[in-house]
């Protein structure tokens, strides 16, 4: 298939998501990046991991992101006495016939919201991580497939930190981006108080199927990406692993006690096409992956003692690393 006709499909497939984009901008003020990087999420077949302090609407996204797809959602709150059978499911005992019959947990769902997830345990944590790697449950001797499309958003506070359990790297790994949510502004927050205070109720219409995304997932994977792209996101992924070996960053040696995995390659790749994908291009070039780099790297690389020592974020640390490795 030629770029162009690859480019044609795209512009077919992807102009409903201009609509989808609408539907939620009714409910939702501003956060369009958040808005943008959740849909990158769910067309790259990933899950996102939401930093931000309590009030800025998380729950709403997520919630009006499901009304807008048609599809399932549950929240699950996360809390210290949560076990990992209060998201998966369990077995009743019926003593009328004798038998164990499978309850299904609230995990059994096309969007989950797993609010506040450093507050379980990491037993209960790891029950759900390994749903969203596996899409699959198993209840007593029974596996179950878990519905599709399966989207998982998680939140953090930034805030707090006692009676917390921080995510350990392996599982925070898992997903294929962090985000960072921001205040409204000023001309947004009068906004939404507007829209608040009014009390009417506003309503979201469906725009597509759970399964629309399927289809579009296909259509991600025939976008056309240059070989040189493919050696350019390999160069930034190395370059947080062994800096030395890059001249221009070679004074951040010692700065990074681990680099990104190869997890970090594949998922900057797939979501940089779902970036194209998003702007209805039938191919990547550079300022997709420029554009979601910081949100796929943030949460796989772990600083030194000496970073922290010298104040270096993590942040300051990928910036310097996509503005000095050199762009194809």
């Amino acid at each position: 298939m030629t770029i162009e006709e690859i480019h044609a499909r795209v512009l077919s497939s992807s102009a409903v998501l201009d609509d989808v984009r609408a539907e939620i901008g009714k409910v939702i003020v501003g956060q369009e990046n958040i808005i943008n990087r959740l849909l990158i999420g769910m067309l790259a077949n990933g899950h996102v991991l939401i930093e931000g302090v309590p009030g800025l609407a998380k729950t709403l996204i997520i919630s009006t992101l499901a009304r807008v797809f048609a599809a399932s959602y549950k929240r699950i709150q996360f809390t210290p006495d949560l076990l990992p059978a209060d998201i998966t499911g369990t077995l009743i005992y019926n003593q009328k016939t004798g038998e164990f019959t499978p309850k299904k947990g609230p995990i059994f769902a096309n969007f989950i919201l797993a609010d506040e997830i450093n507050r379980a345990p990491s037993k209960v944590q790891s029950a759900l991580l390994e749903a969203m790697q596996e899409h699959t449950v198993t209840i007593g001797d029974t596996t179950y497939q878990l519905p599709e499309p399966f989207f998982v958003m998680a939140t953090q506070n930034p805030i707090e930190h006692e009676g917390t359990y921080p995510l350990p790297e392996a599982q925070v790994d898992r997903f294929l981006m962090k985000l960072k949510i921001k205040y409204p502004s000023l001309r947004e927050e009068k906004l939404i108080l507007d829209r608040m205070v009014s009390g009417a109720e506003i309503l979201v219409e469906p725009v597509l199927q759970p399964l629309a995304l399927k289809a579009m997932r296909e259509v991600i994977n025939e976008i056309y990406m240059e070989d040189k792209l493919k050696d350019y996101i390999l160069n930034l992924v190395h370059a947080t692993r062994h800096p030395e070996r890059y001249p221009r960053i070679s004074a951040m040696n010692g700065l990074i006690q681990y680099g990104a995995s190869p997890r970090a390659t594949i998922y900057l790749a797939r979501a940089a096409k779902a970036h194209a994908y998003l702007e209805h291009r039938g191919y990547v070039i550079p300022d997709d992956i420029k554009a979601i780099g910081k949100d796929v790297l943030r949460h796989r690389i772990i600083l030194s003692y000496e970073a922290e020592a010298e104040q270096v974020s993590c942040e300051e640390l990928i910036t310097r690393i996509f503005d000095e490795i050199e762009v194809p």
